[in-house]
Formats: C-alpha cells, sequence, structure tokens
C-alpha cells in the first residue's frame, strides 16, 4: 500500500527501440500505421464473425476471442510507446509500469491459452467430424474461452503480486520499450529467486502445456490424414489449419527467440519483441482473411454489398424531412442558420489561431481547448451545410452512402466532444485540487495520449456503429423526420432485426456518455469538497473564473443531449429543436463563451486586436509622409 517504504524508485525509464537519430518521425509513422491497421483488421474480423451467421461457430467464436485479445495487447504497449517517440520522454511511473506489466501478462497468456483452445477444435473437426457439433457444444466453448481469461488473470496477478514486493533502489533504465517482466527482475536489488522460479516453472507448464496441445493436436491430425492419403484431403486439411498453423509459428517462433535463446537485452531482442507484440497481431487479420475461404466469402459478401446497398436495401436514398419551418419562411431560417454557421467556424477558428499565435496560451487547458474548437468547426460542418442546401434547393433526398457518410462523422466529432469534455474537467480538478503538481502531472506526453486516445476511442466507437447500420436493410419508407441522419431514426426505418444495433447504443454508447459525464461529475464533486473545507470568496470566485466557462459548456451539451435521447419519446419538433442546440447552437456558442468568460482569451484578443491596429497605422505612415512631402 505504501511502495515508497520498500522503494526508493518512483518511476522507470524505458530507453526504447534502438532508432537512429533523426530518424524518430519515419518510426513513429510506421508504428502508428502497423497500430491503426491492427485495431482495425481485427476490428473487422470481430464484426464479420458477428454479422455473418454461416461464421458462428466455434472456430470463429474462438478467433473474436483471439482478434480482441491481440487489440489489447497492442493498446497496452504501442499508445505509450509511439507517446515516448513523439514527446522524447522516457519515464513511466512504477504503478504505470506494473500496470503495463499486468495486462501484457494477462493479454500474452490469454493469447497462448486461445491459441491451444483452437487447435483443440481443429482437432475434433478434423479427426471425429461427425462428433464435432456434440463435442463442441456451445457450453464448452464459453467454458473453454472463460477457463482461458480466468487462468490469464490469475497468472498476470500472480507475477504482479511477486514483483510488488521487491525494491528497485540502484539503476531504472529499462532497456526495452515495454515494461518487461525479465528486464524488471534485473533491476531489482532484492532477492528475485521466487520470482525466476515461478517463471520458469509455472509459466514454462503453461507454455509447453499449451504449445503440448497444439502440438499433439496437430500430430494427431497428421496421422488421421496419413492413414489413407489423397490430394484432397491434404488440401482440404491445410485449407481449414493453415491460418492457424501461420499464426502459431508467427508467435512461438518469436516468443523462443525472446525468451530461450537471447543471452542480452539487445537490439535483436527488441526486434523480436516488436514482432510478437506488435507485428504478429497486425498481420494475423491478413493471415485470417487471404487463407481462410469462410472469412474471405463474409468479407466479399460484405464488400459487394457496401458497394451495391440496393443489393441488400431497396432504398438508394433517403429524404430528410428538415426543420418544421412554417410556409414562407424558408429565406429567414436560411439566412439565420447560415450566419450561426458562419459564427461556428470563424469564432471557432478565431479561438484554434489564438492559442496557436500567443505563447501565454501555451498550457494543457487551451491545448483541448484548440482540439475541442476544431470538433465544434467540423460537427457543424457534417450537419448544417446538407441542412442549408435542403433549405435552398427544396431538395430533401440524401444518397445511401451520403447519409452513412453523415452518420459516421457525426457520430465521431460528438464523441470526440465527450472526451474532450471530460479530459477538460480532469485538467481543471488537477490545477485547482493539486496546483502545485500540475506541471509535473499534466505533462505535454500525458496531454497529448490524452487526446490521441479520444480520437483513436471516438473513432472505434464511430465504426463499430456504422458498420453495424451498413449491415441493415431498408425498404419502404425512406423518409426521416429530421435535417441529418440520425441513428435512433435509421434504425426506425431498417426493416431488418435492430436488436444487436440497440443493445450497441445502450452499451457501449451509453458506457462511454456516463462514462464522461462521471468524470466531469467527479471532478467538479473533488473540486467543491476542496473548496469548501476553507470556504472564502476569493477562493471561489477564482474557481469559479477558471471553471465557469467549462462548467456552461458543459451544461449546454449534455442538458441538450439529455433531452433528446433520455426524456423523448418521440421524434417530434421538440426534439429537433433539441438537436439543433447541441449541433449548431452549442459549437456557435463556445467561442463566445471561452472568449467573454476566460481572462486568458480576452487578453490574447485585445493584443491580437492591438496588432493589428498597430500594424494598420504603420503601413499608413509612410504613406501621410509621402503626402506631406509632396504638399
Amino acid at each position: 500500500m505504501r511502495p515508497e517504504n520498500q522503494s526508493s524508485l518512483s518511476q522507470f525509464l524505458l530507453l526504447g527501440l534502438p532508432i537512429p537519430p533523426g530518424q524518430q518521425g519515419v518510426f513513429f509513422t510506421l508504428f502508428l500505421d502497423m497500430y491503426l491497421t491492427t485495431v482495425l483488421g481485427n476490428l473487422l474480423i470481430i464484426l464479420l464473425i458477428r454479422l455473418d451467421s454461416r461464421l458462428h461457430m466455434p472456430m470463429y467464436f474462438f478467433l473474436s476471442f483471439l482478434a480482441f485479445s491481440d487489440i489489447s495487447l497492442s493498446s497496452v504497449i504501442v499508445p505509450k510507446m509511439l507517446m515516448n517517440m513523439q514527446t522524447r520522454q522516457q519515464s513511466i511511473p512504477r504503478v504505470g509500469c506494473i500496470t503495463q506489466l499486468y495486462f501484457f501478462m494477462l493479454f500474452g497468456t490469454l493469447d497462448n491459452f486461445l491459441l491451444a483452445v483452437m487447435a483443440y477444435d481443429r482437432y475434433v473437426a478434423i479427426c471425429h467430424p461427425l462428433h464435432y457439433t456434440a463435442v463442441m457444444k456451445e457450453g464448452l466453448c464459453v467454458l473453454l474461452v472463460a477457463g482461458s481469461w480466468i487462468l490469464s488473470c490469475v497468472i498476470a496477478l500472480l507475477h504482479t503480486l511477486l514483483l510488488v514486493r521487491l525494491s528497485f533502489c540502484g539503476d531504472n533504465a529499462i532497456i526495452h520499450f515495454f515494461c518487461d517482466l525479465a528486464a524488471l527482475l534485473k533491476l531489482s536489488c532484492s532477492d528475485t529467486f521466487l520470482n525466476e522460479l515461478v517463471i520458469f516453472t509455472e509459466g514454462g507448464m503453461i507454455l509447453f502445456s499449451c504449445f503440448g496441445v497444439i502440438l499433439g493436436s496437430y500430430i494427431l491430425i497428421g496421422a488421421i490424414i496419413l492413414r489413407v492419403p489423397s490430394t484432397k484431403r491434404i488440401l482440404k486439411a491445410f485449407s481449414s489449419c493453415g491460418s492457424h498453423l501461420s499464426v502459431v509459428f508467427l508467435y512461438y517462433g518469436t516468443a523462443t527467440g525472446v525468451y530461450f535463446f537471447s543471452s542480452s537485452w539487445g537490439s535483436k531482442d527488441i526486434i523480436a519483441s516488436v514482432m510478437y507484440t506488435v507485428v504478429t497481431p497486425m498481420l494475423n487479420p491478413f493471415i485470417y482473411s487471404l487463407r481462410n475461404r469462410d472469412i474471405k466469402q463474409a468479407l466479399e459478401i460484405r464488400q459487394k454489398s457496401s458497394m451495391r446497398p440496393e443489393n441488400h436495401s431497396s432504398v438508394s436514398q433517403f429524404l430528410l424531412l428538415g426543420l418544421p419551418i412554417p410556409p414562407g419562411q424558408q429565406g429567414e431560417f436560411f439566412t439565420l442558420f447560415l450566419g450561426m454557421y458562419l459564427t461556428t467556424v470563424l469564432g471557432n477558428l478565431l479561438i484554434i489561431l489564438l492559442i496557436r499565435l500567443d505563447s501565454r496560451l501555451h498550457t494543457p487547458m487551451y491545448f483541448f481547448l484548440s482540439h475541442l474548437a476544431f470538433s465544434d468547426i467540423s460537427l457543424s460542418s457534417v450537419t448544417v451545410p446538407k441542412m442549408l442546401m435542403n433549405m435552398q434547393t427544396r431538395q430533401q433526398s440524401i444518397s445511401y452512402v451520403g447519409c452513412i457518410t453523415q452518420l459516421y462523422f457525426f457520430i465521431l466529432f460528438a464523441g470526440l466532444d465527450n472526451f474532450l469534455l471530460a479530459v477538460m474537467a480532469y485538467d481543471r480538478y488537477v490545477a485547482i485540487c493539486h496546483p502545485l503538481h500540475y506541471t509535473t502531472i499534466m505533462r505535454e506526453g500525458l496531454c497529448m495520449l490524452l487526446v490521441m486516445g479520444s480520437w483513436i476511442t471516438a473513432c472505434g466507437n464511430s465504426v463499430l456503429n456504422t458498420l453495424l447500420l451498413g449491415g441493415l436493410s431498408f425498404s419502404a419508407n425512406n423518409t426521416i423526420p429530421h435535417f441529418y441522419c440520425d441513428l435512433a431514426a435509421l434504425l426506425k426505418l431498417s426493416c431488418s432485426n435492430v436488436y444487436l444495433n440497440k443493445l450497441m447504443i445502450f452499451t457501449e454508447a451509453g458506457m462511454l456518455f456516463f462514462l464522461c459525464f462521471g468524470v466531469i461529475l467527479g471532478s467538479y464533486i473533488r473540486i467543491g469538497t476542496i473548496m469548501l473545507r476553507v470556504p472564502s470568496t476569493k477562493r471561489l470566485f477564482k474557481a469559479f473564473s477558471t471553471c465557469g466557462s467549462h462548467l456552461f459548456v458543459v451544461s449546454l451539451y449534455y442538458g441538450t443531449s439529455a433531452g433528446v435521447y433520455f426524456s423523448s419519446s418521440s421524434w417530434g419538433s421538440k426534439d429537433i429543436i433539441a438537436s439543433v442546440m447541441y449541433t449548431v447552437v452549442t459549437p456557435m456558442l463556445n467561442p463566445f463563451i471561452y472568449s467573454l468568460r476566460n481572462r486568458d482569451i480576452k487578453q490574447a484578443l485585445e493584443m491580437c486586436v492591438n496588432r493589428v491596429k498597430f500594424f494598420k497605422q504603420q503601413s499608413l505612415n509612410p504613406l501621410v509622409a509621402v503626402r506631406s512631402i509632396g504638399r
């Protein structure tokens, strides 16, 4: 509970990859692309398995969990490595290092168990095809996956607890790009005999038992095939097992190279670690999509259906009924919303420029605010231009692809707004409750990680909801009683089963919404508690001046969002007005809120205006001088 009693080290240094000087940018781009490919590729595998009923079988049930494990394994390591490359800061807190190690061991071990379970599944499918459905029942499949998760959690927890008891009082430099167990044991000044004993007994037993199951399964498969050898049977067996075998060779080949054949933690070992923590999770979707006939067929069907929406949907376009505007007032509303949209774009662009130009605004709060301003411009630009065009042309149609695209970007930037408001609330909590440690906690690296995490999570959420919607059919009624392609309105028009879509909205979207709102509420409760301990007018006024702008924006955003999605029972004019509030009005008001209520922004704006006046006078002075000489 008090690690400082047993260890004088509060942080470690991750020396990272042996990258040649001047090539940080190239490697950052490379690993960022590999990470995004890993996440998107494995998400695609999970979605294909969920959406295609032909893939609802044990093999692909296990594969979906392997894909999730690969996403998680990469996400434990790569974001921190990318942040260190970008910020050139190599430090990681002791708690962060232990946490990274726990999750790395959890998902690394889970990969082992899942590969063994998948090998057993292939053995039953090939050696006992007539009894396959009887043996690989749903209950057994769930039990195998649950057992893999439980054992992985226990093993990771055991190694983590054994590591926590050690003292670290000497060198704190880890010659690696993540907190590896063997590297940490070398830094400890305690007796690590028990840790090493557990690694070589329990770890070795699990590794060889999993590898033994895989090897035994394929030996039995080979024996069965070779009893009555034929080219057809061999090709069929290889097509069934080829993908799994390729992944096994990749995983165990690199893992063996790191942990058994290496004598030092040099560049070769780091490269091998990159292979099984970054490259292998990235390659798995390609291996299964290129070598697996069922996955290829499912992917081809999805591609064809996305290219020809009329194949699964008789609707090639939708009709946006728009705002309930009285007849003859289209011109006035067009002018009003055009003025609001231009104000939104120019006002938020001004905020971004002021933050960029004024060095006093180069702080975490304004770094987050600049991203919020960009998100607000984008959110308005997704919906308002189309609405204005429909008002002007009196054409209400929007193509199927255009509607799906609008929905994707709307969910993306609305989700990003949620995350950024939560991040800004946390920033205000640290600034007020821990002012002496503010610069230490809110480092540049953490700020970039928070923003990057917000973008990646918002993108993932948006892709997931859009792909689930793309699998639905639309026929008969194609009228959307709204001014943009809203997800709930589209689900009402679908003639397919939308249970999964609704489940996704009420679970993932609800969790994200309440998580962000929980962070905001928790931050302000903590701020209020700190303020009321020693209440004074000066402290309260200072806290309100610091948080007032953010609180006002939060009240606007969440008040209207809650009014639309939770308090309403029908999609009437009240709901449309509330939607206008959080998609048009709130992004427009943000610059005014932050410029009128924020002293730093006001001062930066005044300085900017004074500079413009000064340069204008300077440009006019030579003209005055020339005229006076002429006279």
